[in-house]
């Protein structure tokens, strides 16, 4: 790919979507709780701010929140992240939400035989009712200048707008040679009143013309892009398995346009112990697989996926091959996954460390 060089732009890379309100009952349950731990996430922002944090990438968020506490509240959480606010749109709160609102997500994590759970309460949020025309794309990709944007299915599919709204930021970033990502990251609850698969299908198909790094996983492929694999579901161990290359072989045939496609490996034994590794797909590598890790203890799995995408993307902006960004992009979801929250925690000297083999013994 023909990357920008990150000295004659202001960002490396600026995502759209959603960021939403996480609150986290920590070791019990939702319809039990009393109180919860307090975060920000969403697929696409995960994604800018572990750029921002781990990798030390000056990333941005466009986004629309109402202007309320709330709003304010998830405003000062993505200041704590690192990424720039500048672009936020802040709509006008009626008082009680009946026109605007800011999106909330309650989660929990699971343990053991009890599978995480997520609980979105996200209808008519502010991001939502953007329009094509209310953001200036060509301020942030033509006269700013970004090296890649990211966006995804999750924000696709909150409404029709959102899905024009990342068509035009998709032409506006090919436009002025920008990268484009795009998370597939199918939620079946999303879809389900507007067209379910069908409808997914017929969004992320349009939206896959403009993109050039393509990612996901078997379900987010199949759902999402109407490929097919057989089911790989009772054992993922066998992680070169050429169910995955298929798959991958058919979206590359399918979308030209694609120069990369990466997706995470996942075998769920429980909720807190996972197979994890990814493999991945260029025009110039062929495939590359990362370390398998088998069995690993999973701490808190929501992010995993968006923390792979972030060292991914890392991997292809800085550093010298496709088995360089996918051995980045596994270690760096394995870590974040070993901490609370929908974002990473993890430090880039830890995923070099993971990448080279370290141990989990203690650091003194």
């Amino acid at each position: 790919m023909d990357i920008k060089g990150s000295d004659c732009v202001t960002y490396d890379l600026v995502s759209l979507g959603e960021v939403m309100l996480r609150l986290d009952p920590g070791d019990g349950r939702i319809h039990t709780a009393r109180s919860f731990d307090v975060w920000e996430g969403g697929g696409e922002y995960n994604v800018a701010r572990g750029l921002r944090r781990c990798f030390g990438m000056r990333t941005a968020i466009v986004t629309a929140l109402a202007e309320n506490q709330v709003g304010r509240l998830v405003e000062d959480l993505i200041l704590q992240g690192g990424v720039d606010s500048s672009f936020i749109k802040w709509m006008d709160f009626d008082g009680v939400g009946r026109k605007v609102r800011n999106g909330l997500n309650f989660t929990e994590r699971g343990f053991g035989v009890r599978g995480a759970l997520g609980v979105s309460d996200r209808g008519s949020t502010a991001i939502s009712q953007v329009r094509p025309g209310d953001i200036d794309w060509e301020m942030i990709f033509g006269k700013l200048q970004t090296r890649w944007l990211h966006t995804g299915g999750i924000f696709a599919a909150l409404s029709e707008n959102s899905a024009a709204v990342a068509e035009e930021a998709m032409k506006a970033a090919k436009k002025y040679g920008t990268v484009v990502s795009y998370d597939l990251n199918y939620r079946s609850s999303l879809w389900k009143d507007i067209g379910g698969k069908k409808k997914a299908q017929e969004v992320n198909t349009q939206l896959a013309k403009y993109v050039d790094v393509m990612i996901g996983n078997e379900e987010d492929f199949t759902a999402c892009l109407g490929l097919t694999v057989e089911d790989t579901s009772a054992d993922l161990r066998d992680l070169s398995s050429a169910n995955f290359r298929n798959m991958i072989t058919q979206a590359v045939e399918k979308f030209p346009n694609f120069k990369v496609v990466a997706t995470t490996l996942r075998g769920v034994h429980s909720a807190t112990v996972n197979d994890w590794a990814a493999i991945a797909w260029s025009t110039k590598d062929g495939f590359v697989e990362s370390t398998q890790r088998p069995e690993l203890e999973i701490f808190d799995r929501v992010g995993g996926g968006d923390s792979f995408a972030s060292g991914l993307i890392y991997g292809l902006m800085e550093l010298d091959s496709l088995q360089s960004a996918v051995d980045y992009g596994a270690a760096h979801g394995a870590l974040a996954m070993t901490t609370p929250g929908d974002t990473s925690m993890a430090t880039l000297s830890e995923v070099q460390a993971l990448v080279k083999g370290a141990s989990a013994r203690v650091q003194r």
